[in-house]
């Protein structure tokens, strides 16, 4: 019996130092070195990076320009986030699935995919424009290549975020709270401004910080939008910093990086403050309330709701489809000029964008895989080890997704610009750098859902294994993985679409023969070939609904929350 106790024992704490040295070299390594980078370059003590950084006239401009975008981007997606949430979640509107489907698309689109699309459908080149006869003038300036048309995306694409959030807390708003104001007679509004607001307002300002953090951090949409109005964030004054300096300016680049970093966490830490100002705790446990019921507001109401789907999602989706059908740009599209050409050349002609769809692929079926069979071990020693300091490395490993891509992407620069020690294995300017930073940055992805997994499976099975003598590993194969293993499956699918056509991390770090869908869309848009990019994005968005609707398959066997478009 003493053996297989120390068996076990032994066997558990090998575990535990795998997945310890596994969150030391994807997360914490990388911003030791970003920080020594800035602090001590080449091993001695120096502020030259910091001094450099903040005498530059541009990288206050770019600051700047990054809050005011962070800040506006966040309070419109707060705004259209909390308002369809209040609508889907507390009213008796008619197909809320397939409106959330719909509405949280444009979070799995790709930002640049995002950005693409409504350029193509304001353009003075839009197909869409022009068969309807509004088209404006060639040559006439795109009115999204602006500080507005940057916040008015951001609150596009993040506003799906904040709904996410802000339902899930709208979910636990105690029934007899609600109801005992609506039997006094108070109104829906006086409901909503006196009971509801006050007790969401911990999920509304979490998702505000998210939402913030993510607006700070984006690269596609500010290069899309920003770049062609010399409108400079800090994501893109990195990038273009790297473009035209190469690795001689990583000194400057880690310290913007780091910037970028800090005004993420002033977002988080501000969420943190405005959080413990008052006490939010419900005693309550009961369901949530009886839908209100909207009366002869309902199908106005809907419609209203549906419209909105069609700004957001339908009508940016079908400029992007028409102009990829176009030869080129400026060709109105009729019966006559549509062609299936651009498809051809990028999918079967061009050898740049075949190698692209190849590395994008494998980046994104092997990130997805290793964040599978890692996160159930970690999800393992977080949910069932019952340790104090477990926090700490499930804190680690949400390091890397939580800060901005642009951080994780220096690092690893920073990392792997020399050999690796002992090796003489060389990463820099191949595809195994990009794919370490996937690795880091979505295994929190399917983290969260293996750990909601865990919580919901009965350990007793587990238990009684171990009493019968069965070591970990025996119940980590036998019992666990198989429990698990769709609840870690959706998060493995969820890093595919998420990483798919990712352009944040991979900008910085490709090179030739590693080209991702995302840069090659970049590329096509930067050099004015537009059809080519819109017919990559095209593609993109099909594959990502398509599995979105496979996943639906699974859902029945998922733990609640894991599909965020999921009711």
């Amino acid at each position: 019996m003493s053996v297989r106790l120390n068996q076990g024992r032994g066997q558990q704490w090998a575990m535990t130092v795998v997945v310890a040295a596994l969150i030391v070299l994807l997360s914490i390594l990388p911003m030791l070195r970003l920080i020594q980078e800035i602090f001590a370059p080449g091993g001695t003590l120096s502020t030259a990076a910091i001094s450099a950084g903040l005498t530059n006239a541009t990288t206050w401009v770019a600051t700047g320009n990054t809050l005011v975008v962070g800040f506006f981007g966040t309070a419109l997606a707060v705004v259209l986030g909390t308002s369809v949430a209040l609508l889907v979640t507390l009213t008796d509107v008619r197909g809320r699935s397939a409106f959330v489907l719909c509405y949280v698309m444009p979070l799995m689109i790709a930002p640049q995919v995002t950005a693409l699309a409504w350029l193509q459908l304001f353009g003075p080149a839009s197909p869409l424009l022009k068969l309807l006869g509004i088209a404006p003038p060639l040559g006439s300036r795109n009115p999204l290549y602006s500080p507005e048309g940057i916040i008015l995306l951001l609150g596009v694409q993040y506003g799906p975020l904040v709904f996410l959030l802000v339902r899930a807390g709208l979910r636990k708003l105690p029934r007899e709270l609600v109801e005992a104001a609506r039997a006094s007679g108070a109104g829906w509004f006086t409901v909503l401004r006196t009971i509801v607001l006050p007790l969401m307002t911990p999920s509304i300002v979490a998702a505000a910080a998210l939402a913030f953090v993510s607006c700070v951090g984006n690269f596609g949409i500010p290069a899309f939008l920003g770049i062609p109005a010399n409108y400079l964030v800090l994501p893109t004054l990195i990038y273009q910093r790297l473009a035209g300096g190469g690795p001689a300016v990583l000194g400057d680049a880690a310290f913007l990086s780091v910037l970028i970093g800090l005004i993420a966490m002033a977002g988080i830490l501000a969420q943190e403050m405005m959080s413990r100002r008052r006490d939010y705790r419900i005693s309550s446990t009961s369901l949530p309330a009886e839908p209100y019921e909207l009366g002869k507001w309902r199908v106005p109401v809907q419609v209203m709701m549906w419209c909105l789907i069609v700004l957001i999602l339908f009508l940016p989706l079908l400029g992007l489809v028409l102009s990829s059908l176009v030869p080129g740009y400026g060709i109105p599209l009729n019966a006559a000029t549509a062609t299936l050409d651009n498809y051809r050349f990028v999918l079967f002609e061009y050898g740049a964008a075949r190698r692209a769809f190849l590395n994008s692929f494998a980046l994104s079926l092997s990130a997805a895989a290793f964040a599978v069979l890692v996160a159930i071990p970690i999800a393992y020693l977080v949910a069932w080890s019952g340790k104090k300091w477990v926090k700490y490395l499930n804190l680690a490993v949400e390091l890397p997704y939580a800060l901005p891509g642009v951080v994780l992407a220096i690092a690893s620069l920073l990392m792997f610009l020399k050999p690796i020690p002992f090796t003489g294995v060389q990463l820099y300017n191949t595809i195994w750098i990009i794919l370490y930073a996937y690795l880091a940055r979505f295994l929190v992805l399917a983290l969260r859902p293996t750990i909601a997994g865990y919580h919901q499976i009965d350990r007793a099975l587990e238990e009684a294994a171990r009493v019968a003598g069965a070591s970990l590993f025996t119940r980590m194969r036998t019992i666990i993985f198989p429990l698990v293993a769709p609840a870690a499956l959706a998060g493995g699918l969820l890093i595919f679409m998420t990483a798919l056509s990712e352009l944040t991390v991979s900008a910085l770090l490709w090179s030739s023969g590693s080209e991702t869908i995302g840069v090659l869309m970049f590329s096509f848009e930067q050099g004015g070939d537009s059809n080519y990019a819109s017919a990559i994005s095209a593609i993109t968005v099909a594959i990502t609904f398509v599995l979105m609707l496979l996943a639906n398959l699974l859902a029945a066997h998922l733990p609640s929350g894991v599909l965020p478009w999921r009711d």
